[in-house]
């Protein structure tokens, strides 16, 4: 099982990211759950939502304490709650202009810990939408840093979610993502 912690603010399509990385695991088979986590309902909070996906039956119903996957929508949030938790193994994604390296040093993260990939999720979402709504991009990283579902599967999930130019726009933002995203070394 791969459990998915996302974090982000109210109003960027947190949970909506969570939804699209569970259906497009079902999609291709696979067993999947997402859920948020609120405090304050109200544009621009901090939130966190989580997936877990899995070959098997989930029979767990909780939030995910110990991610195999962190994903970040907004790199303002970047802190001790964002790797709490992270194992020797977890999966970084953080939307930001920084080098995976530099985020390693800014978190107080030992060489060898974890594996960082970084994008500028927020300029391409702007470029693309006018705004920066990062979620298809952040989804599009993990996909590509983990190969939790395949890219196809996630297109046509983004697809039936989306319609018409929306539709369009994230399907672009979805491929820029993954083609630019980086790790380190």
């Amino acid at each position: 099982m791969i459990e998915i912690r996302l974090h982000g603010r109210g109003g960027q399509g947190v949970w909506t990211a969570a939804n699209l990385l569970a259906m497009a695991a079902i999609r291709e088979g696979k067993h999947a759950q997402s859920f948020p986590f609120f405090g304050p309902e109200r544009m621009g909070a901090p939130i966190v939502a989580f997936a877990r996906i899995s070959d098997e039956p989930i029979r767990i119903h909780s939030m995910i304490y110990r991610p195999d996957v962190v994903g970040v929508l907004d790199p303002r949030l970047l802190g001790p709650e964002v790797i709490e938790g992270m194992k020797e193994d977890s999966v970084l994604v953080i939307d930001t202009e920084e080098e995976p390296s530099a985020i390693r040093e800014l978190l107080g993260l030992k060489p060898g810990f974890g594996k960082i990939w970084t994008l500028d999720a927020s300029g391409m979402a702007v470029d693309i939408f006018g705004r920066a709504i990062t979620n298809t991009a952040i989804v599009a990283a993990i996909v590509r840093a983990t190969g939790v579902t395949s890219l196809d599967s996630l297109v046509e999930i983004v697809k039936r979610r989306f319609k018409g130019e929306a539709a369009e726009k994230n399907v672009e933002i979805i491929h820029r993502a993954y083609e630019s995203v980086r790790s380190e070394g």
